[in-house]
């Protein structure tokens, strides 16, 4: 949510030259309204209004680009975009990881998931839109390039975001078509907001108090948190740098997660998940104070306070010892506990039951249905 509202606030800025906190205030005010009156399935809809509004802005976009924007190309080679770079070798691991572990945590995606009537319209919609999106973001991420050998991005201006390099080379268009991409990034903006509101909803309600608690309280607590929300995404000097964050957070947990998942761990439980999630983001930062030699840069890494693009490996070695020392403390964890419950067993004379399968769960009598959702 930070990053959608710190975005969304940085477009307005470079495209307008305006004050972007009375969009985002408005757009916090509407998705609030719609979403507590129609609940999820207007979300979906509000999807499809994304999915158009994607498709119109590529269109445009493209052919705007090529019309109007000239490359300088004395600057192709200077900018160095085509030569192999540690960073680049770097990106080929630390981006795969960050958002396969980061997509874990994504509500949408997994009340998306639910929903779908069947598995195989859930094979078919992820795999049309795996499609789709990597034409997408292969014609956005090409404005980067195009916008530094046009003169319009400077790598080494510090009041200029790469993240914001598609808007800064639409900027240089003419007016009607900067209106009609601010129209369209809106638009977007809203669909990805309203789903982020729904999702802290929908497991606010059902993780946290377990449908006890009124729904509109729920909803009252979303309106609350999105109050902070508005603040620091005012504050954020990169919407890269919150991704990150949260990506390394991500990389720390999901590993001993994910083992929890499989039937055959059956023996893996919620304390080694906790301790190596915990141990990962321990692990970035003993990693932080040996490379920098210091304490206080290596908690700055828990940060990523110098992003992606220092000259240093940092970055990348934050994103290795997350997943690997989660692992280590999960593993030790669970060497710790199993230790433990084998010398209690032993001191009470009870039986050690520690890789005891558990029982198949047996639903309520009388009650059939479908997982979760599947029904609509």
């Amino acid at each position: 949510m930070v990053a959608e509202l710190s975005a969304l606030q940085q477009i307005i800025n470079a495209l307008t030259q305006l004050n972007g906190l009375p969009a985002v205030i408005v757009q916090c005010t509407v998705t609030t309204i719609y979403t507590s009156l129609g609940g999820f399935r207007i979300s979906i809809i509000t999807d499809n209004i994304q999915g158009a509004m994607v498709v119109g802005l590529i269109i445009i976009g493209v052919i705007a680009v090529g019309v109007e924007t000239h490359i300088d190309r004395s600057l192709i080679d200077t900018s160095g975009y085509l030569k192999a770079t540690v960073l680049g070798w770097q990106l080929l691991y630390i981006l795969p990881v960050a958002i396969l572990t980061n997509d874990f945590f994504i509500s949408g995606f997994w009340m998306r998931t639910f929903a779908s009537k069947t598995d195989k319209d859930l094979v078919v919609g992820t795999s049309m839109a795996t499609v789709v999106i990597m034409f997408i973001l292969t014609l956005v991420g090409a404005t980067g390039l195009l916008a530094t050998w046009a003169g319009v991005y400077r790598p080494d201006d510090p009041e200029q975001s790469g993240s914001i390099a598609f808007f800064l080379l639409l900027e240089q268009l003419p007016a009607w078509v900067t209106g009609f991409v601010l129209i369209m990034t809106i638009s977007l903006s809203t669909a990805a907001f309203d789903s982020l509101q729904s999702a802290m909803v929908s497991t606010g309600s059902n993780d946290l108090f377990r449908n006890k608690l009124n729904f509109w309280y729920i909803r009252l607590a979303v309106v609350l948190i999105i109050f902070p929300v508005v603040v620091v995404a005012l504050k954020s000097p990169s919407v890269l740098r919150i991704f990150l964050i949260s990506d390394l957070v991500s990389a720390s947990s999901i590993p001993v997660l994910v083992i929890g998942l499989n039937s055959a761990c059956y023996w893996w439980r919620g304390f080694e998940v906790v301790v190596g999630g915990l141990g990962g983001l321990l692990s970035v930062l003993i990693f932080g104070t040996i490379y920098y030699h210091n304490a206080q840069d290596g908690a700055n890494l828990l940060l990523l306070e110098n992003g992606l693009y220092a000259e240093d490996w940092g970055a990348f070695g934050a994103f290795v010892a997350a997943p690997v020392g989660s692992l280590l403390w999960g593993f030790g964890a669970f060497a710790f506990r199993i230790g433990c419950q084998w010398i209690w067993a032993k001191s009470k004379g009870h039986r050690f039951d520690a890789f005891d399968r558990p029982q198949p769960y047996n639903p309520t009598p009388g009650i059939t249905g479908h997982v979760f959702g599947r029904d609509g």
